[in-house]
């Protein structure tokens, strides 16, 4: 009974994960469109003014903080285990 729990709850953190990389990947499909239109309208109506930029910039700091919550922890470093194993070490080590 207790694996079943044990199972039950790595399945609802896995599916947590998948909808959150999910997430990640449909924000970034609609900041590439965004982005395709707002370059397209610049473009079209003002060619000579490059006002563009300004948007497209937001939108990818935006889009790069969003990476950096769903991806970025693990590839820095700082994952869950990372900080797990830190605690240990450090209540082993001021005993």
């Amino acid at each position: 009974m207790y694996t079943n729990y044990i199972e039950e709850k790595k399945y609802i953190k896995a599916k947590k994960r998948i909808k959150k990389i999910k997430a990640f990947y449909t924000h970034a499909f609609v900041n590439l469109l965004s982005i395709t239109i707002i370059v397209s309208v610049n473009l079209t109506f003002s060619p000579y003014s490059h006002w563009f930029w300004y948007p497209v910039m937001g939108i990818l700091l935006a889009t790069f903080i969003h990476w950096i919550t769903v991806f970025g922890s693990e590839i820095i470093g700082y994952s869950k285990e990372w900080e797990e194993h830190k605690i240990k070490e450090y209540i082993n080590n001021n005993n």
